[in-house]
């Protein structure tokens, strides 16, 4: 069914520009939709599309990266982190990236997705670059979810390099996530729309239409190390990932597994004036 309702969008649209299929308080004119997975098949994520990151990668996380958590079922992109009997790899859980085969610059970028919360689990949705040694090559936090003395946030952030190698300057917003259940009792079990808007001037993060940063690119110019380039003027690879304990997410309850973390739909929008994915 949603392939069919994209397949209108994209009939309507050609050749002229669609509103974002999440409304929102800001002007949609002139937004075109240039690329989607909507995980409308069955199996394995799309490998033209997806890479996977494989072992221990990040953060000290408590998770093996491999393939096989990842699947597609029922129209959405399920990642599960497990717990296992292999003393080497006792949790597993995936990582999705799309770089070198999907980078984009500038533009409206939306995850509609349900996330764990709680008990360890530390989903994520983020963009980086290349080219450069991290941070320098500049990172975006669309939605990550952890625990910081004890309660769970949302945070959306962004980081590029300094004068020295691996220290980042953040520009970084924290929400509790009592300032979404007090709204909405529910928030935990539903799915919400993440998403980004990243022009040549600025980058706003969001949920559900709620503005939860925004960061000028005027400041975002890398230090020496970075060689005083601004990684947000350049393409941007995304990822969806569910990590496990590891610096941020907190002890892992191991009654709380497996955690599912459930994604709708990716979708990039640009303006058209002649950008297209790289």
């Amino acid at each position: 069914m949603k392939k069919f309702i994209l397949a209108l969008m994209l009939s309507a649209i050609l050749p002229a520009t669609v509103a974002s299929a999440n409304d929102g308080n800001d002007s949609n004119d002139g937004w075109t939709l240039v690329w989607s997975d909507e995980f409308d098949y069955d199996g394995a994520p799309d490998s033209t599309v997806w890479n996977f990151e494989q072992g221990y990668i990040r953060n000290h996380e408590a998770q093996w990266y491999q393939k096989d958590n990842a699947v597609c079922r029922d129209g959405f992109l399920v990642i599960e982190g497990k717990k296992t009997d292999d003393p080497q790899k006792p949790y597993t859980s995936s990582s999705l990236t799309t770089m070198n085969k999907k980078e984009f610059k500038y533009g409206r970028f939306e995850v509609r997705a349900k996330i764990p919360v709680g008990g360890g689990a530390w989903p994520a949705i983020w963009v980086h670059g290349t080219g450069l040694q991290w941070p320098s090559c500049g990172e975006i936090d669309m939605m990550e979810c952890y625990p910081i003395k004890g309660e769970p946030h949302l945070l959306a952030n962004a980081c590029w390099g300094t004068d020295k190698q691996l220290v980042a300057k953040w520009d970084a917003a924290k929400i509790p996530l009592s300032h979404f259940t007090e709204k909405d009792p529910d928030w935990k079990d539903k799915f919400h729309v993440w998403r980004m808007d990243w022009d040549e001037k600025e980058i706003k993060l969001y949920v559900d239409d709620e503005l939860l940063n925004e960061v000028a690119l005027s400041e975002t110019v890398n230090g020496s190390f970075g060689r005083h380039i601004n990684p947000f003027t350049k393409p941007l690879y995304i990822i969806v990932n569910l990590a496990m304990g590891g610096d941020a997410g907190g002890e892992i309850d191991d009654s709380m597994l497996p955690f599912v973390y459930e994604i709708d739909y990716v979708r990039v929008y640009q303006k058209n004036n002649g950008l297209r994915p790289f």
